[in-house]
């Protein structure tokens, strides 16, 4: 009987060991699956509130109230024109234009210049860059220096979205350099350097190309650029040229020119007489042959008998 209560004792003591192991276990297990999802949780939480922060920005952009009140400010438009003008004075109009565009703070990218003679009306392109803000008021400064505007074309590209998009782009890759800097401060094999460096320098590379990109939209749209075809509206009127005249100068070359062909004219008959010599001489002799003959004939029928009229 002792033995079958010892028994029963040790069982119940496993049972009930076991029992608390499964329900410790499962405690754990529901620790573990309640913080991986408290984790995930959080990972979506923050990648909403991130999603919800880019709409946000987005909207704030693309808004018609914000379009309406801050346009200036938010939209990014390249400008450009095309001028076709016409001036009194070419050196003079170029001169005030590069003076205007000096005052105004734009420069001149490319000036050309075209005249076949001194007294010919010029003509020359001039290509300049002026401040956005600036841009209606030169346009404005050179219809008033021109005699006439003949044709103006203004274009603009929004480049807005582009923009946007770009520093979104360069935010990005500015996180992902942070981290991989980090990795390599924690990195212990080489082989984790290694390719921890490439990365580095592929994004890195890619950074350069968006600041660049970026710097180009800046500078295209803080600045219009502006291409002037000018004419100058000039009629060139001759003068006497006395000095050119040399009446008798040309009197004598004319003369001499003259006697110089007939010259050269007899000269060529001399050699062509001469030269064919031969060939004349026996067709002066069939010739004179073919006269006799039809002379002889001619006389032989004037000297025949004239016929008795009355038998």
């Amino acid at each position: 009987m002792k033995k079958f209560g010892t028994i029963i004792v040790i069982l119940l003591l496993t049972l009930f060991s076991a029992a608390c192991s499964n329900s410790e276990s499962k405690s754990d297990k529901s620790a573990d699956s309640s913080a991986g999802k408290s984790a995930k949780e959080i990972a979506d939480s923050d990648m909403t509130m991130n999603s919800e922060g880019e709409q946000a920005d987005k909207a704030e952009i693309s808004s018609p109230e914000n379009k309406v009140s801050s346009a200036p400010d938010n939209r990014k438009v390249i400008y450009t024109a095309d001028l076709y003008i016409r001036v009194k004075n070419f050196n003079q109009s170029v001169s005030a234009f590069q003076d205007t565009i000096a005052s105004l703070g734009g420069y001149v990218i490319e000036s050309n210049t075209y005249s076949s003679e001194d007294e010919m009306p010029k003509e020359g392109s001039l290509t300049v860059k002026v401040p956005q803000d600036k841009f209606q008021s030169f346009l404005k400064t050179v219809e008033k220096g021109s005699l006439k505007v003949t044709q103006q074309t203004v274009t603009g590209q929004d480049v807005t979205e582009e923009y946007v998009d770009l520093e979104s782009r360069l935010k990005a890759k500015k996180a992902v350099e942070e981290r991989l800097l980090s990795f390599m401060k924690d990195a212990q094999k080489t082989e984790d350097l290694l390719k921890i460096s490439s990365d580095l320098s592929a994004v890195q590379e890619e950074m350069e190309q968006i600041t660049g990109r970026i710097n180009y939209l800046k500078n295209q749209t803080s600045f219009a650029t502006i291409t002037m075809q000018i004419s100058e509206d000039k009629i060139s009127v001759p003068g006497l040229e006395n000095e050119e005249l040399n009446t008798w100068e040309k009197t004598k070359k004319q003369f001499m020119e003259s006697l110089n062909a007939l010259l050269a004219a007899g000269s060529a008959l001399i050699v062509f007489t001469a030269g064919n010599l031969p060939v004349l001489l026996v067709l002066l002799l069939i010739c004179f042959a073919v006269w006799l003959g039809i002379k002889k004939y001619m006389n032989k029928g004037n000297s025949a008998p004239p016929t008795d009229m009355g038998e």
